[in-house]
């Protein structure tokens, strides 16, 4: 991993081409950024394996996760997403979620309401 290196958990990701989390994996691997895949729904992509979401995965070093589920369903999942102690959390369109984005500032994550395709497109990931 470089230096700039940030591994990016993708929650809520997807086989579906037509699917932005689908874009933001295509996006993050042509940007050498290296990532994990977290989702209900199983599969590979790019040669990553998608890890159980419901089974609630633990990974090390978590720069960045980038969210791809619903704000109204995120209620669910934000102990997960806070135990993986990221220094950031992109709440990409429609999974702006207050309550989750309340509890990561309170631990000091970075939140950044945005999207991660116009960031990694722009240079600003």
């Amino acid at each position: 991993m470089s230096e700039e290196s940030k591994l990016t958990v993708v929650l809520g990701a997807t086989s579906d081409p037509s699917r932005y989390a689908y874009l933001a994996a295509e996006k993050l691997k042509k940007h050498d950024q290296p990532f994990k895949l977290v989702s209900i729904k199983k599969g590979i992509l790019f040669g990553e394996p998608f890890l159980d979401l419901k089974s609630k995965p633990p990974i090390d070093d978590v720069h960045t996760v980038t969210l791809y589920i619903g704000a109204a369903r995120l209620d669910e999942w934000k102990e997960y997403v806070l135990s993986l102690h990221p220094k950031r959390i992109i709440f990409n369109p429609g999974t702006e979620n207050m309550t989750l984005a309340k509890a990561a500032e309170s631990e000091g994550i970075e939140i950044v309401f945005g999207c991660t395709l116009v960031m990694l497109g722009t240079g600003q990931y």
